[in-house]
């Protein structure tokens, strides 16, 4: 067995998570490879890592991978797809910062995921990707045009609104004023989407959703759409430019380039263990919100 392991960041709960992963690896006789700067980043801090000489890097992978572990949080994650990419090989999130919806494996529970993950107790869950191409070539978004979380369009230098003509399957919807408009997948239904008041869509669901943000039409809502849609969008607004997300990698577009959002013709693989699901950690997710805001008063 062959894994990867990323992460980006080193917080209190970093160390221990580390630790308690690489050792298990290692006592298991897993071969462990890790991310180049992540890699760095782990020898700048102390740590008691059993013979971390030994552990040899990553810049790319290859199908050679069993899976990917991710050390972080959700965000984390989508930055992990860019090494996945259609490689087809699972991620498992190990959480070290808030309750994710994708980092979900906790500090205490990393050698009985592991040990799960070694006896086949696991299902993957497939999750659908958008995809973008654009009328003027932008190399920002070629060298990685897809996003597994949203695409989003929106103002950049301005404090006016924009309008963004909508269509699909070339046949015109609206022209949204707005600051923006997020056009979500399942996966990203909980993020950014959700906060501008979009709906919660289950990973497995064959749709898409088109949040605007802030909306200045009265009548605008969130609208769930089939995953088979191709969306067509066009900017204009009193800047000649603005900006276009791809999960959190960001680029800038001239007014007018048609802009061409579709389902990916692969998937990201997510490990999910038999002893949890999707709406147990809504519902966790949920009460922790709520214990945020009681914690508070």
């Amino acid at each position: 067995m062959k894994v990867a392991i990323f992460g980006r960041y080193y917080n209190t709960t970093t160390p221990k998570s580390v630790e308690t992963l690489f050792n298990y690896l290692e006592n298991k006789g897993i071969e462990a490879y890790i991310e180049t700067e992540f890699h760095n980043l782990i020898e700048k801090e102390s740590h008691n890592i059993l013979d971390y000489h030994k552990y040899k890097t990553f810049n790319e992978l290859d199908k050679s991978f069993s899976f990917l572990v991710s050390i972080g949080g959700d965000g984390t994650i989508l930055r992990a797809t860019m090494f996945v990419k259609d490689l087809g090989i699972p991620i498992i999130g190990i959480n070290t910062g808030r309750l994710g919806f994708l980092a979900t494996i906790q500090v205490d529970a990393i050698e009985k995921a592991v040990q799960d993950i070694i006896d086949n107790k696991y299902r993957i869950s497939e999750r659908s990707i958008l995809t973008v191409e654009t009328s003027s070539k932008n190399k920002d978004i070629e060298s990685m045009n897809f996003a597994l979380n949203e695409i989003t369009v929106s103002r950049k230098n301005t404090t006016a609104m924009i309008t963004i003509d909508t269509y699909l399957n070339d046949e015109f919807l609206n022209s949204y004023w707005s600051d923006g408009l997020i056009v979500s997948t399942p996966t990203g239904s909980t993020g950014y989407s959700l906060s501008c008041g979009g709906p919660v869509i289950t990973p497995g669901s064959n749709s898409f959703v088109l949040t605007p943000i802030a909306p200045h039409n009265l009548s605008a809502r969130p609208l769930v759409i089939p995953d088979s849609t191709e969306v067509h969008l066009r900017v204009h607004g009193r800047e000649k430019q603005h900006l276009i997300s791809l999960d959190s990698r960001i680029a800038t577009l001239d007014n007018g380039t048609l802009i061409k959002i579709k389902k990916a013709n692969f998937k990201i693989k997510m490990i999910d263990l038999l002893n949890e699901s999707f709406l147990d950690t809504l519902r966790k997710k949920l009460l922790w919100g709520e214990d945020k805001r009681n914690s508070t008063k």
